[in-house]
């Protein structure tokens, strides 16, 4: 980290004193979840400890900047921040205020923006940089690229202010901050301003397809509280929820929970959570670390392993090239055996390396290397794997590093899209649902699920038994009408299309015929002639299993509807069964309103041959 400077054997000046980071303070704004109240993050802010001088946060910046010390200032900040909300036991996220020009600064690395930020007792996956609006950023792809290093050690971004200053579409695009906080001109006066509430509708479609949640920053009226929710704006901060103050607001006032439980018009719909296109890599993950050379012997790598006791391997490195890995905990376990170091310690360090360890590019992006947890070699979980630049040696990486991130990813990603078809899942799905049901709108509810596709998944495999559900999921999208139809995925071969047109009967049918035409070219040629494969069932007996099909299970509400997206569920689950376990090619009920009850009907279709 950045070092103050020297004041040469006098008093430092008050001024100095602040500048090198001992004479500020730290206040904390809370931050709420709109749709109950509660606080789940605070914002901290640095104020001058000499009351006397009466500088704002602002000028104390432009001071930093003038005098050439502004990495070093932000820094000793953020460290004065993430200390006292460790020392007050605030639960939730920490908002730390960084310029993006102290992210990028030439003087400052990711270590020393990560350093300022480790306090013990403050995990960093608790922790929100938000980027400042006071400067333009003119290379937003290489402020992306800087940040990666701070993601990848759990650190989310926030784009601060957006709407006012240099926060732009550009930064926004480029960075894909997990939050956006809506600049208070905005928000000030949302509930009675047309012009304000276009825009605001605007960033929450965009918040939707790049993936971010949105904070609406500046709130000093309910009415603009309760137009926030109205929007489906999950997150607000501002004046009436609370001031900034030395003791942090936990609870919200009773005024503001009021506000909030009063009624309301249905909601738009939600932005559909993060995508995975942030720019992380296996550079982002890089730890540097000594290599040998395969002349050099084990005493020297134990060596090597004294003097970095946290250090998992050491890579063994030929004129820059990297030729072997030696594991900590293998290599210790070995020379600690009885008379190791005598016979052992003056060999090459070869003999006990792995000859084939796990190398990754620098640029190999994280959703690539999620291919490492499927192979059948898991020695990278605790070999960890060498990080390469055009095949030179750079560093190394961790497997549980690399675990961490591809499993936050996925459990991210899997709230809202299916990993393999990228269909939307079943929170999105559920959402829909939810909205057409407050419209009070007549739709179809279609359940598609595969026929004998275990045995066809278990004869071939799971790279063609993915083929198989790609492909349902081309039909099913193939046919689909954007302003009005919606696919979702909802996990393994089960996908759901809900349909707000009348000719819902015709289209499910043509969807089925051709789903079925075509799923046969995915088997052998032998296996399509006999018209299907010979596997185990779920018994454990030898038996015949035709090619696969699918089997559709609708639910038609029309003038009466259920109270909520979970019966709407179990009704075409229920046809969908029924279309499966009596062979029938679909399945239909309608819900009738005046009794409770269904009336059902079955449309037997005959099979296309193959």
């Amino acid at each position: 980290m950045p070092t103050s400077h020297p004041t040469s054997g006098r008093e430092p000046s008050p001024i100095e004193q602040v500048l090198s980071g001992t004479a500020l303070s730290a206040v904390f704004q809370p931050v709420i979840r709109v749709d109950d109240g509660q606080v789940v993050a605070h914002e901290g802010l640095i104020r001058c400890g000499f009351p006397q001088l009466d500088l704002t946060p602002t000028d104390l910046l432009d001071l930093a900047r003038t005098r050439g010390r502004l990495g070093e200032f932000e820094l000793k900040a953020a460290r004065r921040v993430a200390e006292r909300f460790v020392e007050l036991g605030l639960e939730g996220r920490l908002l730390v205020n960084l310029s993006a020009q102290a992210v990028m600064h030439e003087g400052v690395a990711a270590e020393d923006v990560i350093a300022a930020l480790s306090v013990p007792g403050l995990d960093l996956g608790r922790v929100t940089i938000e980027l400042t609006e006071r400067d333009i950023v003119e290379n937003a792809a290489r402020l992306a690229h800087a940040l990666g290093f701070l993601r990848a050690r759990g650190v989310r971004v926030a784009l601060d202010d957006f709407g006012n200053g240099h926060s732009n579409f550009e930064m926004w695009n480029e960075i894909h901050p997990e939050v956006v906080k809506i600049d208070r001109y905005l928000i000030n006066g949302l509930a009675s301003s047309a012009e304000r509430l276009a825009i605001v509708r605007a960033l929450c479609s965009v918040a939707e397809t790049l993936g971010a949640d949105l904070v609406g920053e500046g709130v000093e009226d309910e009415a603009d509280l309760r137009m926030l929710r109205e929007l489906g704006i999950p997150y607000a901060q501002g004046f009436l929820i609370a001031r900034p103050s030395t003791e942090p607001v936990v609870q919200i006032p009773e005024h503001v929970a009021a506000a909030l439980h009063r009624a309301h018009v249905p909601v738009p719909p939600r932005p559909s959570g993060p995508v995975s296109a942030r720019p992380l890599t296996a550079g982002h993950m890089l730890i540097e670390a000594p290599a040998v050379a395969p002349r050099q012997n084990n005493d020297e790598i134990a060596e090597v392993f004294a003097a970095h006791p946290r250090l998992h391997a050491v890579a063994v490195v030929d004129a820059g090239v990297p030729v072997g890995i030696v594991n900590r905990r293998t290599f210790t376990e070995r020379m600690a055996q009885p008379f190791a170091r005598e016979l052992f310690g003056r060999k090459p360090c070869t003999s006990f390396m792995h000859a084939e360890p796990l190398l990754c590019d620098e640029d190999m992006s994280l959703q690539s290397m999620a291919d490492i947890l499927r192979g059948e070699d898991q020695r990278y979980l605790s070999d960890g794997f060498i990080i390469t630049s055009g095949g030179h040696y750079l560093g190394l990486g961790t497997g549980e590093s690399l675990v961490r991130r591809v499993t936050e990813i996925r459990v991210e990603a899997a709230r809202y899209a299916n990993p393999l078809t990228f269909l939307p899942g079943n929170l999105p799905v559920t959402e829909h649902i939810g909205r057409l049901l407050q419209a009070g709108r007549p739709f179809a509810a279609a359940y598609f699920d595969l026929d004998n596709f275990k045995p066809f998944n278990d004869q071939y495999g799971y790279f063609r038994g993915d083929e198989m559900i790609r492909l349902l999921a081309s039909v099913l999208t193939g046919d689909l009408r954007h302003d009005a139809d919606f696919v979702g995925h909802i996990g393994g071969d089960d996908f759901m299309v809900v349909f707000q047109g009348g000719d819902w009967s015709t289209r499910c049918d043509d969807m089925r015929r051709r789903f079925n035409a075509m799923a046969g070219n995915l088997f052998d040629e032998a296996d399509r002639e006999r018209g299907g494969i010979e596997s185990d069932d779920r018994h454990g007996l030898r038996r015949f299993f035709p090619i696969t099909t699918v089997a559709v299970g609708v639910a038609w509400f029309g003038e009466g509807l259920p109270a909520d997206a979970e019966a709407v569920a179990s009704l075409a689950a229920s046809a969908k069964r029924l279309a499966k376990n009596d062979g029938l090619g679909m399945h239909v009920v309608t819900w009738r309103d005046d009794d409770d009850i269904l009336a059902s009907r079955h449309i037997q279709v005959a099979e296309i041959k193959q």
